[in-house]
């Protein structure tokens, strides 16, 4: 996530290249093409999966064999930083062990999960996609990890990243980019867009993002996937690299709701079925001051079918304003996130025994991260003093809050409705202005504008795909609802989804 219109932007070195530990070709597992029967693997959803390899119908290894010969036919993508397929292959054969020696199956038996490379890994470095952590290995798994692998999850890798999390495009200059599957010569969003780009070209069919300011939704806009931010504190976030303990959330990326329902079912501990609820009579809110301005026109062409079949379903749409939220939203949230991100990074580093200090860290980062990051020093045009951050914090933020909670006591609606950007994928390299028909927007505008307040808001935020345009690029649809209402904004997805359909995947 970057944090703020006005920050500095950077652009993209051609010819940087990513030192991936994935040294495997197509035929590197497995001799000739996939089987019929492996290419059927790789359209399984994580539910269907897991139930097939609880049951022994397939075995854990060759459904990991499957997903690993995909990540290296998608190789060119660069969705992985690191990825060890006998490591994978062998925490596949002790599932299987498990299994026939009459241990019960957890809630993600065998399955393969990419974690994004922000999220701390005992048996893989953790690089925050940035060159002062290339050779870091934490001691330990963070708990959400070791919450999977409880699961009886295996650990798929870890995704390349916007670097250290500082932008919304992957475009990332130590590792190389990430490229969108569904147009490599677009970027697939970020900063979480390594696994957006892993879900989406059936490299696996659930793994962990990361949301500060929009690094979950913005690549599962993109990349045609779902992808949920949950309310503020609901998964833990110890052992992630930080930008902003205000803001910071961790959260999954899938291609179905029930498989985000399943991932928080484990998480969260919650494990009450979800099932989709009838629409009919249903109220969803449309602000168009805010969340429909400067859309591209494809884009809001495809978002509004979208919103007329909701209607043909029997979805009331509540239209109304809401008032402050731009100004309170922009003064707030930037300044906070550049405020947090020396010291919250600096705690990391030392708590897990990194080797540098933050210092040490900006002055190794790529150039266009670099001097953006030093712009948060002392004498940088981002610094913010503590006495302002103090305000923020403890007046601004929950004011912003407050707002959201009487909107929705307000209006009555269950979820805002949106586009969850401006404008389908930019280029790979993009940085600076978008073009909207005859006009430029700022990237903020394109890519982040509509989607960055629920994360200051602390509610929950459900990314659908809406459509493909005549290009074949995503557009996505994003549905917010109350804080704390995780579990009712899931029921809430399943319905919608089957309403608007799947998308074709990817050619690649």
């Amino acid at each position: 996530m970057s944090t703020t219109e006005g920050l500095p932007r950077r652009s993209f070195l051609a010819g940087a290249s990513a030192t991936v530990a994935m040294s495997m070709a197509p035929g590197a597992l497995r001799g000739g093409p996939a089987h019929p029967m492996e290419r059927s693997l790789l359209e399984l959803s994580a539910t269907e999966a897991v139930a097939r390899m609880s049951r022994g119908d397939i075995s854990a290894e060759h459904y990991a064999r499957a997903l690993l010969e995909r990540c290296a036919a998608g190789q060119a993508l660069n969705a992985f930083i690191s990825l060890e397929p006998e490591r994978v292959l062998e925490d596949a054969r002790q599932r299987d062990r498990e299994r026939r020696a009459g241990v019960r199956p957890g809630a993600l038996f065998g399955l393969p999960v990419p974690i994004k490379d922000c999220v701390n890994t005992r048996d893989y470095p953790t690089t925050g996609g940035t060159p002062g952590l290339r050779h870091f290995r934490p001691s330990d798994d963070a708990p959400l990890v070791k919450a999977l692998r409880r699961a009886g999850a295996i650990v798929l890798g870890k995704t390349n990243m916007h670097e250290l999390g500082y932008g919304w495009t992957s475009n990332n200059e130590a590792y190389g980019p990430v490229r969108n599957p569904y147009d490599p010569t677009r970027i697939p969003g970020g900063s979480s867009g390594g696994t957006a780009a892993a879900i989406a070209a059936r490299m696996a069919p659930l793994g962990v993002a990361e949301d500060t300011n929009g690094s979950i939704r913005i690549p599962a806009a993109l990349c045609g996937i779902v992808g949920l931010r949950p309310s503020t504190g609901r998964y833990p976030t110890q052992g992630c690299i930080p930008l902003s303990p205000v803001f910071d959330q961790v959260g999954p990326h899938a291609r179905t709701v029930a498989d985000l329902a399943l991932f928080d079912s484990v998480i969260a501990n919650q494990r009450t079925p979800l099932q989709p609820k009838p629409v009919r009579g249903l109220r969803l809110g449309i602000v168009r001051d805010y969340w429909y301005r400067d859309l591209d026109p494809e884009l809001e062409r495809i978002t509004a079918a979208a919103l007329a079949r909701l209607q043909e379903a029997g979805v009331e749409l509540v239209e109304s304003e809401f008032p402050q939220l731009a100004n309170l939203h922009k003064s707030i949230t930037g300044p906070i996130i550049t405020h947090d991100v020396g010291p919250a990074i600096g705690s990391y580093l030392s708590e897990y025994r990194a080797g540098l200090d933050f210092e040490q860290l900006v002055s190794q980062a790529s150039p266009g991260v670099r001097n953006d990051l030093r712009q948060v020093f002392p004498g940088g045009s981002d610094f913010i003093p503590d006495a302002d951050y103090d305000v923020l914090v403890s007046k601004r933020v929950p004011e912003l809050r407050r707002l959201y909670r009487e909107y929705f006591a307000r209006t009555g609606v269950a979820a805002l409705i949106f586009p969850a950007t401006a404008v389908p994928a930019p280029p790979v390299g993009a940085e600076g202005a978008v073009s909207v028909g005859d006009r430029q927007i700022s990237l903020f505008t394109a890519l982040a504008r509509n989607i960055t307040p629920t994360g200051s808001a602390a509610i929950p935020g459900l990314v659908l795909p809406a459509g493909l345009t005549s290009a074949g690029l995503p557009i996505a649809i994003e549905l917010d609802g109350p804080a704390g209402m995780d579990r009712a904004l899931l029921e809430l997805g399943m319905s919608v989804e089957h309403l608007l359909g799947p998308l074709p995947p990817p050619r690649i």
